[in-house]
């Protein structure tokens, strides 16, 4: 297993939950600072990094890239993988296709949060989730056009009425018949909607291929009531070998939520 740290470049989130704040450079040398294994960037879209720079902070820290979030395109855009709308929806696609391309180009792969949107209206849940699997289809053959895989992350009720659940998450990415589709396990969605954490990370390790590592507050571990015995032992037990990132809120600071969630790492995966 290995360690990431989020930071964002993306004004509009401001005080979600990304540790780092103040721009690629000071994240990147941070994380190494702090010995994270990688970084992972929540940008505004596919052409508002400077490749260049990313590549020269890259090869200077020797921190790779773990992933790319998309969720800008529905923060700054309102796009989303299901609206009604033919021509949004595909401008949705489009934008993910991008972001697949960006990530791609550090060997990391885009993950689809935010962007899958809600039901209601004039769509019901039947034809949203048929929209959200079409669109997984299409997305998950770029990502292996790209070689890489596609992450889909069930997310709590709160922020979408479609996908709350791993297995639910599970049933989503058989349906869209892609094998470039993986789940990102975020422990704050799940301790919302999971009855027993570590039993859906043991019944589903396969499809399981990120993992957001954070308290039940969505704080850095160690400030919440998570009881993080059971699911890391489920991880080490399921051979669980992709990023554990942290995508926590930068509480107390964002230096003190880095430091906080390396040494809980640290401590559980010695």
């Amino acid at each position: 297993m290995k360690s990431a740290v989020t930071v964002s470049l993306v004004e509009q989130a401001r005080g979600g939950p990304f540790v780092y704040w103040d721009g690629l450079e000071d994240a990147f040398t941070k994380a190494q600072q702090l010995g994270f294994d990688a970084v992972e960037i929540f940008a505004p879209g596919p052409d508002a990094v400077d490749r260049e720079n990313l590549k020269s902070l890259v090869a200077s820290s020797g921190v790779p890239v773990a992933a790319v979030g998309t969720g800008a395109g529905m923060v700054i855009n309102g796009l989303s993988l299901t609206d009604p709308d033919q021509e949004r929806r595909q401008q949705a696609i489009e934008f993910v296709r991008q972001m697949i391309a960006f990530g791609a180009e550090f060997n990391a792969p885009a993950i689809i949060g935010s962007m899958q949107g809600r039901f209601g209206g004039e769509l019901d849940k039947p034809a949203a989730l048929g929209l959200l699997s079409d669109a997984l289809a299409e997305l998950g053959s770029a990502a292996a056009d790209a070689n890489q895989i596609l992450l889909y992350e069930p997310l709590n009720r709160y922020e979408t009425n479609l996908v709350n659940t791993i297995a639910d998450g599970v049933e989503l990415i058989q349906q869209s018949g892609s094998n470039h589709v993986k789940l990102l396990a975020d422990l704050f969605h799940m301790n919302i909607e999971e009855t027993d954490v570590a039993a859906a990370i043991r019944d589903h390790s396969d499809h399981i291929g990120h993992v957001h590592f954070v308290d039940s507050n969505r704080w850095a571990a160690g400030y919440g009531h998570t009881d993080f015995r059971p699911i890391v032992t489920a991880l080490k037990e399921t051979g669980f070998d992709g990023y554990l990132a942290i995508e926590a809120f930068a509480r107390p600071d964002s230096d003190t939520a880095a430091q906080k969630s390396i040494q809980a790492i640290n401590t559980f995966f010695e």
